[in-house]
C-alpha cells in the first residue's frame, strides 16, 4: 500500500502529458470543494435558525412538565410533590392552572388560554425579556394582578398598554352552573389589567398569562392543577432526572421533556434540514462521481506505466490501489478544503454578519449560523463513502487490459 500511496502521489502532483487530465482533475476536486462546503454552510444556517426558534419556545416550554394521565387536573398535595418541590436540582418549581376562556377588552372580544402560575415562573427563564415586545413581565405589583398576553391577542383586541382605565375582561364557564334565566349567571367574570405583551410563536401568541390565585378565581378551582413545570440547574441532566421522576410518581403521570412538548416542531426543523442535505449531497455525488472521467483519462495516459509496472512483478492489486488512493485524494483533499473554507465562511458570519438578512422589523438582521462537531462527521463520512464507491469503480478500469499493455512492450 505504501508504494501504491507513492506513486499516487506522483501521479496527482506531476504535470500529464495532457493538459486537459490536470483541468478534468481539478474541476473534479473543485466540485468536492464546493459541495463540501456548501453543505457545511447550509447545514450552520440550519442550526443558526433552529437555535433561535428553539430559545424563544424554550423561553416558555419548561424542560420538564409534568400531568395527569387520566383527566384534565390533578390534586398537587401529595408527598411526592413536596419532596420534588425540594429537590435541590430544581431552580424553578412552577404550579399552573389554565383553562380557554373568553377575553373582552372594550368593544372587542377573543378567545384566549388563561394560564394562571404560581410565583416563581420568571426563575431559570434568563430570555424572557428578550420575548416582550412592549410593556415588561410583571405579574404582580403592590397587591395588584396584572396579566402578560401574546402578539395575537393584542392584536385581536387592540389593547393600549398605557391605557390605564381599561381592564380585560375575561369570561369563564362556571363551575357547576346550570342553565340559568340570565345567561350571564352561568359565567364567571374576573377583570385584570395587562402589563406586557410578548412575542413567540402562533402556538403561544393567543395565550394569557395571570397569576395563580387569579385563574383560581376565575375558574372556580380552589386546589387542583393542570400541570407544573419544572427547570433544573445548569449541568443537571434532564433525561435523567425525567426518568427519575416518572420512577417517582408512577404511571398516573407523564413526564414530557421539550422536545416531546413541541414534537411537531422538532419534527418540522429536522425534516426541513435532511431534505436539504439530501438535496445538496446528490450534487456532492454528480462532482465526485466526476472522478471516475479524471481517472479514466489518467489510465490511458500512464497506461505504459502500467505494462512497465506490470514487467516488474507489480500485481493488479498494486496498480489498483495506486489510481484507487488517486481518487481519494483527489476527493478528500476537495472536502477537507471545502470543510476549512466552510468554518472560515462560518465564523466569519458569526463574527461579523456580512449577509443580512432581507426585510424590516426583523428579530435578527443577519443570517445566525451555529456549528455543530456531528455536520462535520457527517459532511466527511459523506464524501468517503461516495469515493470508496467512486474510485473503486475507476481502478478496476486500470487493470482490464493490463496483460496485453504488457505484451505490446
Amino acid at each position: 500500500m505504501n508504494t501504491s500511496y507513492y506513486i499516487a502521489k506522483r501521479y496527482l502532483f506531476s504535470k500529464k502529458s495532457v493538459n486537459a487530465i490536470n483541468f478534468i482533475s481539478g474541476i473534479s476536486m473543485l466540485g468536492v470543494f464546493v459541495g463540501s462546503a456548501a453543505l457545511i454552510i447550509i447545514l450552520s444556517v440550519f442550526n443558526g435558525f433552529e437555535n433561535i426558534v428553539l430559545s424563544m419556545y424554550n423561553t416558555f416550554s419548561p424542560e420538564l412538565r409534568i400531568e395527569a394521565l387520566k383527566g384534565k387536573t390533578f390534586d398537587p398535595a401529595d408527598a411526592r410533590f413536596e419532596t420534588l418541590k425540594n429537590d435541590r436540582r430544581i431552580i424553578s418549581y412552577t404550579e399552573v392552572l389554565q383553562e380557554k376562556a373568553l377575553v373582552r377588552y372594550g368593544k372587542s372580544q377573543s378567545i384566549a388560554l388563561v394560564k394562571g402560575v404560581s410565583e416563581g415562573f420568571t426563575k431559570g427563564k434568563p430570555g424572557l425579556d428578550s420575548v416582550i415586545s412592549s410593556g415588561s413581565f410583571m405579574l404582580w405589583n403592590r397587591g395588584q394582578d396584572y396579566a402578560v398576553i401574546g402578539a395575537a391577542l393584542q392584536n385581536y383586541l387592540s389593547v393600549n398598554l398605557n391605557d390605564e382605565f381599561q381592564t380585560l375582561d375575561v369570561y369563564a364557564p362556571r363551575k357547576g352552573a346550570i342553565n340559568s334565566i340570565n345567561p350571564a349567571d352561568e359565567f364567571s367574570v374576573g377583570s385584570i389589567y395587562p402589563s406586557g405583551v410578548f412575542s413567540v410563536q402562533q402556538e403561544f401568541d393567543n395565550t394569557m398569562i395571570v397569576p395563580l390565585s387569579f385563574a383560581r378565581n376565575l375558574l372556580g378551582e380552589s386546589t387542583l392543577i393542570s400541570s407544573i413545570e419544572i427547570n433544573t440547574h445548569p449541568g443537571v441532566l434532564v433525561d435523567n432526572f425525567q426518568s427519575e421522576l416518572q420512577e417517582l410518581l408512577g404511571r398516573d403521570f407523564v413526564i414530557r421533556n421539550r422536545s416531546q412538548q413541541n414534537e411537531l416542531l422538532y419534527k418540522i426543523l429536522n425534516s426541513e434540514k435532511w431534505a436539504i442535505f439530501l438535496i445538496l449531497t446528490f450534487v456532492l455525488i454528480i462532482a465526485i462521481f466526476n472522478i471516475i472521467g479524471s481517472l479514466t483519462m489518467l489510465v490511458i495516459d500512464k497506461r505504459q506505466d502500467i505494462a512497465v509496472l506490470s514487467s516488474l512483478g507489480a500485481n493488479n492489486r498494486l496498480i489498483k490501489g495506486i489510481f484507487f488512493l488517486e481518487g481519494m485524494m483527489i476527493s478528500m483533499l476537495g472536502c477537507l478544503a471545502g470543510m476549512l473554507a466552510g468554518l472560515i465562511f462560518i465564523l466569519l458570519q458569526q463574527q461579523f454578519g456580512f449577509i443580512e438578512m432581507s426585510g424590516n422589523n426583523l428579530m435578527i438582521s443577519a443570517y445566525p449560523v451555529g456549528i455543530k462537531l456531528t455536520d462535520f462527521f457527517l459532511v466527511f463520512g459523506t464524501v468517503f463513502l461516495v469515493s470508496i464507491i467512486a474510485s473503486a469503480i475507476s481502478s478496476r478500469l486500470s487493470v482490464r487490459n493490463s496483460m496485453s499493455l504488457k505484451e505490446a512492450l
